[in-house]
């Protein structure tokens, strides 16, 4: 099972990406003092824009580590790993804590998504923590939360355990991977923990029917086939594929587009979020469109120029999609309903250029 740093170094595939990665590894406060170690835990307080749902509670919830029951309307919540963060604040309820954006994020560890919605209901920002080196339970303890969410997450047992010893913990759903929580029963699951159920539903169908939207508007996608994933020269690993199991992949088949059957086809573990290639075998990749993730532009003369990942047939015809901006990036690696209309504006017009080029 991959650990909370494990899946976000997988970003950092490429060979000076161990910078990235150290970077994404620092600490410090997200909220200009506002850090887990600065002030007191009751300094934050979950702000909403509507009431729970009358009669929503005692409410249930089952997964991978069992049931947990949530008894009234949480009005501290906690949040771990990305996307939970996300949902809560969508769903109008502003958290009291979360995990710094360490990979992806602005100057505040945030993202620009996460603080309009923020500025939006005029709350206050959380309290963060640093993940990269795991779960801080004694951060998370500090804020005094009545509810800890990690529905999109990769906390272990052993997380979960401790974590459920400061407050009710919702743990991702027992039918799904570790980090494969889509985006939709992430908010399900969320909504009915807040007592927002219908709230959620109607979140859900508002941004479904962006996607759809957005789908019409780029209507080259359609039938069009993709790889996602990092392709870097300078890598140990220098081809590395998303599978169904992640939700990048997940975002473009929303807007029309199709997978190409190779990473089905090669993809031995049904719970991995992503597969390695060999270059040797870069000209079986055959797709209309690669996306990929670089540090910086001058990674696609690396890979054009190179002579076996110069021979993967989206990269002749001029279907590379790199993707240099991190938040770009990350609005996709870490989907929410907050993120998904940054991504249909700042990310998929690239893409869907590419495809309107290769569709011909």
């Amino acid at each position: 099972m991959p650990s909370p740093l494990s899946r976000r170094s997988f970003f950092a595939a490429g060979g000076s990406g161990l910078t990235l990665l150290l970077a994404a590894c620092s600490t410090g406060p997200a909220d200009g003092g506002a850090s887990a170690g600065s002030g007191s835990a009751s300094s934050a307080s979950s702000a909403s824009s509507a009431p729970a749902e009358g009669g929503a509670f005692p409410v249930t919830v089952q997964h991978v580590y069992g049931t947990t029951e949530i008894t009234e309307a949480p009005t501290r919540v906690a949040t771990v790993s990305w996307v939970n963060q996300d949902v809560v604040l969508a769903l109008g309820v502003v958290p009291v804590g979360m995990a710094a954006v360490e990979f992806g994020g602005n100057a505040q560890q945030s993202t620009d998504w996460f603080d309009a919605k923020l500025e939006e209901l005029g709350g206050e920002r959380p309290v963060t923590w640093s993940e990269a080196d795991g779960i801080d339970a004694e951060a998370i303890a500090a804020v005094q939360p009545d509810v800890i969410l990690a529905v999109y997450s990769g906390i272990t047992q052993e997380d979960y355990d401790r974590l459920s010893k400061i407050a009710p913990t919702v743990a991702y759903p027992k039918d799904v991977p570790a980090f494969g929580t889509p985006w939709r029963t992430t908010t399900e699951v969320i909504g009915r923990v807040l007592g927002r159920e219908q709230q959620a539903q109607d979140l859900v169908a508002d941004v479904e029917g962006r996607i759809a939207d957005a789908a019409a508007q780029h209507e080259a996608l359609s039938g069009t086939t993709f790889l996602y994933g990092t392709v870097d020269p300078a890598a140990a690993d220098q081809i590395s594929l998303y599978t169904d199991v992640d939700n990048r992949p997940r975002f473009l088949e929303d807007l029309g587009m199709e997978q190409a059957p190779v990473v089905a086809e090669n993809a031995e573990d049904d719970t991995a979020f992503y597969i390695t290639w060999s270059p040797e075998r870069a000209d079986e990749l055959e797709s209309d469109v690669l996306v990929s993730w670089a540090q910086s532009e001058e990674v696609r003369e690396a890979i054009e120029s190179d002579p076996l990942l110069g021979s993967i047939p989206a990269v002749q015809a001029g279907g590379l999609v790199l993707q240099t901006d991190d938040q770009e990036v990350l609005s996709v690696s870490a989907i929410s309903p907050l993120s998904i209309p940054f991504a249909l504006e700042k990310v998929v017009p690239p893409i869907a250029e590419v495809a309107a080029a290769a569709r011909g």
